[in-house]
């Protein structure tokens, strides 16, 4: 039986592996795209719902954010409360214009998808990767519930816990592993958020963070009927302990809210996020490459998980379509130190935020005040025209731009015989790809 072979693998179909895989293959690159979910767990999975706005216009830019700016809301404000003051942040007037689109993760996953299939690409959804190994040549070899897969590149968009990061030398974990499953720093913080994913009587008009003597919470905005809601609980707080009685309290003391907010309707989903945050050491070797969670972990401070997932493969499309195409292998040198250096940038802010959403650990109550009046003079900082103010608009709702996507291939891949037929980086072979499983 001849050896499947491909030029490059990606492994996840989330947001960032999925807009890999369309960036490659209109560029004229085999790409195979294997995931370990169904078609219907990803599509209707909650996760992120806020966008950036270099995100939606690199989107844009691709032809993928039709249905997202047709169906998604700009929003330009957001509103913190302290001390029974409510302030509003008009991060789109400070930023000169720059605003989130609010479109849930599970909905654009869904609309990438169906692009990919109606490009003629395949997903193999329920095929995960088991093990990546490195051949004598230093390549990559997949072992799959399809059999062996041979790869020119492999890019780990698989999370937290990626297979291929646990490829790399040493496992990936030269410190001899963590819980998370990634190497690098990292950072667990002394709280968790409880999350809720609720109905609600109208829509949230903009994103609400309140900062409270018992913890922090938040409403974000979702759907027209749907809203996610974030409550601060001790540290390994277990969900047992929060029945629908108590989280709704809270969720209305601690977000003070009034008959000009939304009511909140049934309770969909409830979850714990245990907060941490990670950067991996390394997010090349060889061959094998991370982007997104496989790379990087940060907290929903700020909505900049999907966000930077997106930018590391904008980052990333380029320099594989040299290697790949253009036979340029240097072009991937400086991704490493390039996406490293943003993960920090990204880690800096949501940690900055967090500092201003959260009291420090322990603090008696005598002192809470105190620090709630602290924080509530930076929020009217923030609040306010002024370099400050303007700083904070414009990494908050992700101002600039990222890399163009490469132009793609004067002729087009061939097909023969439901196979997608491509350029190999092998000596002028070819790779292909079985479609429709």
């Amino acid at each position: 039986m001849t050896a499947r072979r491909t030029a490059v693998a990606v492994v996840g179909a989330g947001p960032a592996g999925l807009v890999l895989a369309h960036v490659l293959r209109r560029a004229g690159i085999g790409v195979t795209v294997h995931e370990r979910l169904s078609r219907a767990e990803l599509e209707r999975t909650a996760r992120a719902g806020v966008l950036e706005h270099r995100v939606v216009e690199y989107l844009r830019a691709l032809g993928l954010a039709d249905r997202l700016t047709a169906e998604g809301e700009r929003h330009g404000e957001c509103e913190l409360v302290c001390l029974g003051e409510k302030v509003l942040v008009d991060y789109g007037a400070l930023s000169g214009g720059v605003r989130h689109w609010v479109y849930p993760q599970q909905l654009l996953v869904r609309d990438l998808i169906a692009a990919y299939e109606k490009d003629g690409g395949a997903i193999a959804f329920e095929r995960p990767v088991e093990s990546v190994a490195l051949d004598g040549d230093g390549r990559p070899v997949l072992r799959t519930a399809d059999g062996e897969l041979r790869a020119d590149w492999v890019v780990g968009c698989d999370g937290a816990r990626s297979t291929v990061a646990a490829a790399f030398p040493d496992g990936g974990l030269p410190d001899g592993g963590r819980p998370d499953g990634g190497d690098g720093p990292a950072r667990r913080y002394p709280y968790d958020w409880l999350t809720v994913l609720a109905r609600i009587s109208r829509p949230v008009e903009q994103i609400r963070y309140a900062v409270h003597a018992d913890g922090f919470a938040g409403m974000m905005p979702r759907t027209a009927d749907v809203g996610r809601f974030y409550l601060e609980v001790p540290a390994g707080e277990e969900l047992s302990g929060w029945d629908e009685p108590r989280i709704r309290a809270e969720l209305e003391r601690r977000l003070a809210l009034d008959a000009g907010d939304p009511a909140l309707g049934g309770l969909l989903e409830t979850g714990m996020l245990r907060m941490r945050g990670r950067v991996a050491a390394r997010i090349r070797a060889g061959r094998l490459l991370l982007a997104g969670d496989a790379a990087h972990t940060v907290t929903p401070s700020g909505a900049k998980g999907l966000n930077s997932a997106v930018a590391d493969v904008a980052d990333l499309a380029g320099a594989l379509v040299a290697a790949v195409r253009d036979g340029d292998e240097r072009a991937l040198d400086g991704y490493q130190e390039r996406r490293l250096e943003a993960a920090w940038e990204t880690q800096e802010f949501s940690d900055q935020l967090l500092e201003l959403l959260h009291l420090p650990a322990g603090i008696p109550s005598g002192q809470r005040e105190f620090a709630l009046r602290l924080r509530l003079r930076r929020i009217h900082r923030i609040a306010r025209p002024g370099p400050e103010a303007e700083a904070f608009a414009r990494a908050y709702a992700g101002a600039g731009e990222l890399p163009a996507a490469p132009a793609g291939p004067a002729v087009p891949p061939a097909r023969a015989a439901g196979r997608d037929v491509w350029p190999s980086a092998q000596g002028g072979g070819v790779a292909s790809r079985t479609t429709g499983r």
